[in-house]
């Protein structure tokens, strides 16, 4: 059922009472290079006419039908389901802090539904401000959870034409690779300025070092350069000088242009302790293959790379050590052996404890996509046959592996029913079933909810129960049960039930 059918089927929806908006919206993640120069304010006449400094003014260029970039999306509405009006009625400022406030590294639900609205084609809100806030904050937003290559995709189909949406271009460019590609387009961009270091790195990387170097010295002259930022570019442009010196104390808080300059001194900065969008510089093959797994598993976490990207990156080769990762890429590799000889006595040795070590580190999502389907004719031992029934249930295809297993637990009667959207009366004493089934069983919302609906702040509402589920998941039950409910009701039945699943099989008891 799609959100505009729930929408007729009750008339109207609801979202949750308000919940404090804790954290303000990162409208410029503070990691991002100050790659380019924000546009001048160029004061009134009879203000400021006298000028301090004979540097040239850049000039701001607005046309005139230029479109409101909050309404540019890569998924249109015949694949996501999301009627004209989603956030029709929101506030701009409000939708930022809720999109920058949602945490959905263990609610792999929560986390495909954020993708597909922060990638959804949609109507800006009617009172939206100037200056296409709501689309930065979607765009940080990806970038915050490591999803470069969705951000890189959705800054094209605008245009990084401005100076925010090129300052992020040209850092996802940095990090992926493509850096040769942004300079150029830099080059060609005559009402974008580029600030001094990245006009060095660019004329570098283009293979003009000696303008490189007239403009270094240039901006050492006018003091635009820090004493640090200094010492790493004259490094970055002649690193013989410097060789047999001790390496450069590492910044606390990188930039991907920092970061860049570092690794092609011969300084690389770790990316682990780095936010999560520096991971994707190490899945490169000039990276260790420590390095590249070590990254590649972040970002499944993040939901920001496919999971068979991860398994080609586990199966690379065979691990020369033993103990920590090593012990999970040697259990994964055994079991994706047995599971292509589709071998019932490998199975039963490799799958429990490939399960095990993925669900450790909070893999389980991209393990059990990985399984899906593919064991559901295999003739398995009634404790296997249940491992990958609930291994099943985490995975795109829950509904047809719950319909073609029989349950031999109430446990797993209970899941079966809810994979199949109809909870049965839940196990006698457990507490998270129970919220489950009241959570389905639901038909109406307070009327306090309902407002968001008639009002035309669906996404808004959608929003809130997301964050009220994330939260729901160490917290008060009662917080499920309400988010499952909301999403039933406006037609996100596919995320009300996988949701529902998740918070069963990965927080089992009571």
């Amino acid at each position: 059922m799609s959100i505009r059918q729930g929408l007729v089927i009750i008339g109207i929806a609801v979202v949750f009472g308000s919940t404090a908006l804790a954290q303000s919206p990162l409208s410029a993640i503070d990691w991002l290079s100050d790659s380019v120069q924000k546009p001048l304010v160029i004061a009134p006449s009879g203000q400021g006419d006298v000028t301090e400094s004979a540097a040239v003014d850049e000039i701001i260029v607005t046309p005139l039908d230029k479109p409101n970039l909050d309404s540019v999306g890569l998924l249109p509405v015949s694949v996501t389901g999301f009627p004209p009006t989603f956030w029709a009625g929101s506030d701009t400022e409000t939708l930022n802090q809720l999109i920058g406030k949602i945490d959905t590294r263990n609610a792999p639900a929560i986390q495909d539904l954020l993708y597909t609205i922060l990638l959804a084609e949609l109507n800006p809100p009617q009172t939206a401000p100037p200056g296409d806030a709501l689309f930065l904050a979607r765009v940080d937003k990806l970038l915050d959870m490591g999803a470069l290559d969705q951000a890189k995709a959705l800054l094209e189909r605008a245009g990084p034409e401005t100076s925010a949406l090129f300052r992020r271009w040209f850092d996802v460019s940095l990090l992926t690779g493509t850096e040769n590609k942004a300079c150029a387009a830099l080059k060609e961009k005559a009402d974008i300025a580029p600030t001094f270091q990245t006009r060095i790195f660019c004329l570098a990387r283009n293979g003009d070092w000696n303008a490189a170097a007239l403009t270094l010295e240039t901006a050492k002259a006018l003091g635009y350069l820090s004493e640090e930022e200094d010492a790493l570019m004259a490094r970055f442009l002649d690193p013989l000088l410097f060789e047999g010196l001790p390496p450069l104390p590492l910044p606390d808080h990188p930039t991907p242009l920092i970061y860049q300059m570092h690794e092609a001194i011969g300084e690389p900065i770790a990316s682990a302790a780095l936010p999560l969008a520096f991971a994707h510089a190490d899945l490169r093959p000039v990276s260790g293959w420590k390095a590249q797994i070590e990254a590649a598993e972040r970002l499944a976490r993040s939901g920001a790379i496919d999971e068979n990207l991860l398994l080609g990156i586990y199966t690379e080769r065979l691990p020369a050590a033993s103990g920590g990762i090593w012990d999970r890429v040697d259990a994964v590799q055994k079991f994706d052996i047995a599971l292509r000889a589709r071998n019932p006595n490998a199975l039963a040795k490799t799958l429990p404890l490939a399960w095990d070590q993925m669900q450790n580190t909070g893999l389980h999502s991209s393990f059990a996509r990985l399984v899906d389907t593919k064991l559901t004719d295999v003739p398995l031992s009634e404790d296997l046959a249940g491992l990958v029934y609930r291994i099943g249930l985490l995975s795109p295809h829950y509904e047809e592996i719950a319909q073609g297993y029989t349950p031999t637990t109430e446990e797993d009667a209970f899941l079966q029913s809810v994979a199949i959207g109809a909870p049965i009366q839940p196990p006698a004493g457990h507490v998270k079933a129970q919220a489950i089934a009241d959570g389905f069983a639901q038909i109406t919302l307070p009327e306090a909810d309902r407002v968001l609906i008639t009002e035309n702040r669906i996404g808004e509402a959608i929003l809130q129960a997301a964050d009220q589920y994330t939260r729901g998941l160490s917290g008060d039950p009662d917080d499920v049960s309400q988010a499952v409910a909301l999403f039933r009701l406006v037609g996100l039945e596919d995320t009300a039930r996988r949701a529902a699943l998740e918070y069963l099989l990965l927080n089992e008891g009571t």
